[in-house]
């Protein structure tokens, strides 16, 4: 499983940093996903090998301009490379009026068909190949949403055990069992597959959340999650000052909810502005040492262009690739 950061600033840009946009995809595949999608979302797509032709769906986490901006556009470019396979555009309800009213608007006709969902209609719609999907509803100043990604399906070994205790003749049934057929034998009895087929491995779960002031809502859906992407927009310290109006979390809040979930890798983004590696008002070295005072896993600032890889046993790896290339490759 990957991901790659196309933004990770909040409200507005900075010199280093998009708004809000990540690329999540499995491993090697050409399909992918996008979850959110702020405005300058394309600028950062030149800069990574990812094309709009093999976009599967966009998950809109809410509808503030930081994370939804961008979209027309992204919709537009699809449509100029003469894109013609469905795009599911997931997302809260007023999504589907936002979209219409610009398309009319602006007079966009997109040789693609659009589909849209709301996120309660997870995790019964199948929007992606790869991954099951789900939404977990989160507080916030406009509705707003986690989503999470499991794989959809691992590595599978045969029941021996089983095959021989019920007497299942090794030639041809076994090979068609390991690829997942139900099979007929000589004597009438249909064994189905799935019964003697095990997952060699857990499935791999990310959960990426939108604006949020209260992880706590996230207990069911990021309870032992592989990976956790979360907004930290501000320390405690600043959050306090700033007062509960914005409806955003702290680097101290999301982490300690983290430990206490059992989140094996957090990575936070979506910094206030005011947050600087260099030269800003205060460092963001302030995030990552507020986090870690609580936090004693894997833990990551997401920078734009960051790739991302969950492997097989659940270690998730930053990929240094090509300066000023961008991941998933």
């Amino acid at each position: 499983m990957e991901i790659l950061f196309l933004g990770t600033s909040s409200g507005t840009p900075t010199r280093q940093r998009n708004m809000t946009a990540a690329a999540l995809r499995a491993r090697g595949a050409r399909d992918w996903a996008l979850v959110d999608c702020a405005e300058g979302t394309q600028h950062r797509l030149l800069r990574a090998p990812l094309s709009l032709m093999h976009l599967r769906a966009v998950f809109i986490t809410h509808l503030h301009g930081d994370h939804v901006y961008g979209l027309p556009g992204v919709l537009a470019s699809a449509g100029m490379l003469n894109r013609s396979e469905p795009l599911w555009l997931v997302g809260p309800a007023p999504l589907r009026t936002m979209m219409e009213c610009i398309m009319e608007s602006t007079q966009l006709r997109l040789p693609y068909p659009l589909v849209f969902l709301e996120p309660q209609d997870l995790p019964d719609a199948a929007v992606l190949p790869d991954f099951e999907v789900d939404a977990t509803p989160l507080s916030h100043r406009l509705p707003s949403w986690a989503y999470g990604f499991t794989e959809a399906r691992v590595e599978r070994r045969l029941d021996l055990e089983r095959l021989r205790r019920d007497d299942i003749p090794p030639a041809p049934a076994w090979s068609q069992i390991q690829r997942g057929q139900d099979v007929v034998l000589p004597d009438g009895r249909t064994v189905i597959a799935e019964h003697y087929l095990h997952e060699t491995r857990r499935r791999r779960r990310i959960v990426i959340g939108g604006d949020n002031d209260t992880p706590e809502l996230l207990a069911q859906a990021a309870h032992g999650v592989d990976v956790l992407v979360h907004e930290a927009t501000y320390t405690e310290e600043i959050l306090q000052k700033i007062g509960p109006g914005p409806q955003h979390s702290s680097a101290l809040r999301i982490a300690r909810f983290a430990a206490a979930a059992g989140v094996r890798n957090l990575v936070l983004t979506h910094f206030s502005p005011r947050y600087q590696e260099r030269g800003g008002a205060l460092p963001l070295s302030d995030i990552e040492r507020e986090a870690r005072s609580v936090y004693e896993g894997p833990l990551y600032l997401a920078k734009d262009l960051d790739h991302y890889v969950l492997d097989r046993s659940g270690e998730l790896r930053h990929i240094e690739d090509n300066p000023g290339r961008g991941g998933l490759a």
